[in-house]
């Protein structure tokens, strides 16, 4: 958004850089990436994403501090899933925010979900720091926040994933991970981290500790002592994944992202929470009570029906008929959730017009800290739905890096 960055990288694009960065990243992660990089960078001014970052720390700490809501949050966790040694805050956070115009013609953040979950946290200083290079872009630029460089970027990954273990003892744990498009993500935490990358479904266990077999190490039964969570419930639903572990045992293991917060911030909080940023939503069960309906805009054209705990924009779905909500059944409608639309505006001129944004912000939250926003995500797209899945087809869309010029001190 900011010049001269934009008109700048515009007229000095090439396809030849463009194909150079995903050659470079393909390289980086030892992998073919399958989602959709976008063409350019995002450029942002410093005290617009300083904005942003702030409204994700006072959701997550308006939810953490509120002990009805945690009560509320926890009873709505699946029995199956109900994980014990759930922590007092989450490792990892994720918060998503819309670009729209208000009433006075100003930008500002609209939430789109929040999410105790981790995102791509490898991935994206790579994505960053290649299209400073490739594209020889202004030094000063950052991706990352703070005074955080590369490296003190991934010692407190390290801190918050590996903790003071041997990374032998840690796992990435996910769904057939060699399958997933997040593995360049993955492949980079191993390649930083040390860590190994583990199919959930390959777990062993022995009473009450879980082995996998290093490939490492010629297939020895290793001990994990630590696993950072990247396993999706709705997928293993979906998949209908036999687990070799319950989740309501009492394992020898520490959790780097306890599976019970995948539950307790997400969509499901967007109701409880009060803040300028927050748009009117209410469950799909209070709604056919006649509970909040007043919330919701008087055009249905403006309301977005959408299951709470989905990844990727999986089940949702713009202007519901009243059909489609009963046809929903009655013992499922309190994992609904109708929200008021947040309607992005398109801010990015590229050579292909005008495009949105949607700007992830990703945070750490370390144990004996506070909460520490890393990076960004930015997902560009034309459509109605922002997600790289949705704009496989177009040009200059996808998931891209956020820079800034920070103030001089």
């Amino acid at each position: 958004m900011i010049e001269p960055f934009r008109s700048d990288f515009n007229a000095r694009f090439t396809e030849a850089k463009y194909a150079a960065l995903t050659e470079r990243l393909d390289r980086e992660s030892s992998t073919k990436i399958e989602f959709r990089m976008a063409e350019t960078p995002c450029f942002f001014e410093e005290a617009f994403l300083e904005k942003i970052v702030q409204a994700g720390v006072e959701l997550t700490e308006q939810l953490v501090n509120d002990a009805a809501y945690l009560e509320r949050s926890r009873a709505a966790i699946p029995a199956e899933y109900h994980a014990p040694g759930q922590g007092s805050h989450p490792h990892f956070m994720t918060v998503d925010f819309g670009l729209v115009r208000n009433a006075a013609g100003e930008l500002e953040p609209k939430l789109v979900e929040m999410q105790a979950f981790p995102s791509i946290f490898g991935f994206q200083p790579a994505f960053g720091r290649a299209y400073k290079e490739i594209f020889d872009l202004d030094p000063r630029l950052r991706y990352t926040f703070g005074d955080l460089t590369d490296e003190a970027y991934w010692a407190l990954l390290r801190e918050v994933i590996v903790a003071d273990h041997d990374p032998a003892n840690v796992v990435l744990l996910e769904i057939d991970p060699e399958h997933q498009k997040t593995l360049p993500d993955f492949r980079l935490h191993e390649k930083h981290l040390g860590i190994r990358i583990v199919d959930i479904a390959t777990l062993e266990k022995q009473g009450s500790e879980l082995f996998y077999r290093d490939p490492k190490n010629g297939g020895k039964l290793t001990r994990i002592e630590r696993i950072y969570n990247r396993a999706i419930v709705d997928e293993l639903l979906r998949k209908q994944v036999k687990l070799p572990f319950d989740y309501r045992d009492e394992l020898r293991v520490e959790w780097a992202g306890h599976p019970n917060w995948y539950f307790g911030i997400s969509k499901f909080s967007i109701p409880y929470l009060d803040h300028p940023t927050v748009p009117a939503a209410v469950f799909l069960d209070d709604w056919f009570a006649g509970s909040g309906r007043d919330r919701l805009p008087a055009e249905r054209e403006q309301w977005v029906l959408k299951p709470l705990y989905s990844f990727a924009g999986k089940g949702i779905s713009f202007a519901p008929t009243d059909a489609e909500l009963r046809a929903i059944p009655e013992e499922e409608r309190h994992n609904f959730l109708l929200q008021e639309r947040v309607k992005f505006e398109p801010v990015i001129r590229t050579p292909e017009g005008m495009t949105q944004a949607e700007i992830r912000i990703l945070y750490v939250w370390p144990e004996g800290k506070r909460m520490v926003p890393m990076t960004n995500l930015v997902r560009m797209g034309r459509g109605m739905m922002m997600g790289v899945d949705h704009n496989r087809d177009k040009t200059w869309v996808g998931g891209t890096a956020g820079l800034y010029l920070p103030a001089t001190k």
